[in-house]
């Protein structure tokens, strides 16, 4: 069993294009963002998303993997920026959008990217750490991820190390935490209470120098 395992896994990097390649065939194709992203999962994350807000009076929020939108439906932000490094994602989240004023989508484009441009109150990554494959897109995501916020960064997702053997080439998990920007604190973390259906937490950073 073990040995068949093993051939799979390989069988299945040897098939996988790299993360971005991976995300663009697959919404290209009109595949999803994943189970995650509907039922009763994406009802709890707006749940706790949308209160966030509410509480901390955010005005605008930009999310880095914006995915196909799906879980947008269900989001209430006075202002929103939705950035993914697939282009079909962010033509499918503009025409399911398009009659919405407060909502506007880009591609991220990891190697030329400013994130001045888009930095909001909140920035936003909801299950897409674990499926930035290779060390230097995770790295950058990262970096641009807190350079987008002014005052809050959460995350969700899981904060363990990968010990999966590669059986599932898109998708590795990461001990996220450890390299969290200098400047930022852990000011929550919110523990999932749907863990059958995602190994994902809510991670709630604030910038230290905030004023």
């Amino acid at each position: 069993m073990k040995r068949f395992q093993t051939c799979i896994a390989t069988i299945r990097r040897l098939r996988y294009p790299g993360s971005q390649r991976y995300w663009e065939r697959r919404y290209a194709q009109g595949g999803d963002s994943g189970a995650g992203s509907s039922g009763v999962l994406a009802e709890y994350k707006a749940g706790v998303l949308n209160a966030f807000v509410e509480k901390r009076g955010i005005q605008t929020v930009v999310e880095l993997g914006c995915g196909d939108g799906q879980q947008l439906l269900l989001a209430k932000y006075p202002a929103y920026t939705g950035l993914d490094i697939s282009p079909s994602a962010v033509a499918r989240c503009r025409e399911l959008f398009s009659g919405d004023t407060g909502k506007t989508f880009s591609v991220y484009d990891p190697e030329h990217f400013e994130p001045v441009d888009f930095q909001a109150d909140l920035a936003i990554s909801l299950e897409v750490v674990f499926h930035l494959t290779e060390e230097r897109v995770y790295q950058l995501y990262l970096q641009h991820l807190f350079a987008l916020a002014r005052h809050w960064v959460v995350i969700f997702s899981s904060d363990e190390a990968d010990r999966s053997g590669g059986i599932f080439p898109h998708f590795r998990q990461r001990k996220f935490s450890g390299d969290v920007p200098e400047g930022w604190v852990l000011w929550e973390r919110i523990e999932n209470p749907h863990r059958d259906r995602s190994v994902s937490d809510f991670f709630v950073f604030e910038c230290k120098t905030y004023r």
